[in-house]
């Protein structure tokens, strides 16, 4: 009952963070965590082509990588999860690669920008190794690794969580920013280890 509580929940934040960038086409985008950008940056042709590529298919990736964990329907569908599959890992190598990018230009300076562009890395290794891994048929150490890139993908949810309760601690946004940078998905990757953990335990 609770397990099935928290997997709703859990489909209901992810539901609203992956058609979250939905709302930069509707209003004046110059909100939430764009209104620490100068006007500069937000005319800037190079960065806005890597801020929507990044927000777009980063929805895509979490939006179609939770879809990817229900054994029964995967094992039923293996075909399907495969086609999917390759659109979570598409849409991971784009959006990382954007984020890597913007992430230079991170609001709060070198230590914010360390904690986007190493998540990018980070999100982009793994997925390419999971990739690499199903290939060579090593289906084991590829839902490893998927769920250690999905936790990465989760940060665009556990930021959102983590922020708003980082400026009412610090009354500081660009603090809080610097923190959220690595606090958003740092500790997501010590969840996936221990999720993983218990897939090992499950299988001996």
């Amino acid at each position: 009952m609770i397990r099935n509580r928290l997997w709703l929940l859990v489909a209901i934040l992810v539901i609203l963070i992956g058609f979250y960038p939905g709302i930069y086409f509707l209003i004046d985008r110059k909100f939430g965590l764009l209104s620490s950008k100068s006007n500069e940056l937000l005319t800037n042709p190079f960065w806005n082509i890597g801020f929507y590529i990044h927000i777009i298919l980063g929805g895509i990736a979490l939006l179609t990588g939770w879809t990817q964990f229900n054994s029964n329907f995967r094992n039923k569908n293996i075909i399907f999860h495969r086609r999917i599959g390759m659109v979570y890992i598409i849409s991971v190598a784009f959006s990382a690669f954007a984020g890597i990018y913007i992430g230079f230009f991170a609001t709060g300076g070198l230590p914010s920008a360390l904690g986007f562009i190493c998540l990018g890395i980070c999100w982009f290794s793994i997925t390419l190794m999971a990739f690499i891994n199903i290939k060579k048929r090593n289906i084991y150490i590829h839902q490893k690794l998927m769920v250690y890139s999905y936790t990465a993908c989760f940060a665009a949810l556990t930021l959102r969580i983590w922020l708003p309760i980082l400026i009412l601690i610090f009354k500081d946004f660009i603090t809080a920013y610097t923190i959220v940078a690595w606090l958003c998905w740092v500790p997501n990757l010590f969840v996936a280890k221990l999720i993983t953990n218990s897939m090992q335990t499950n299988v001996t």
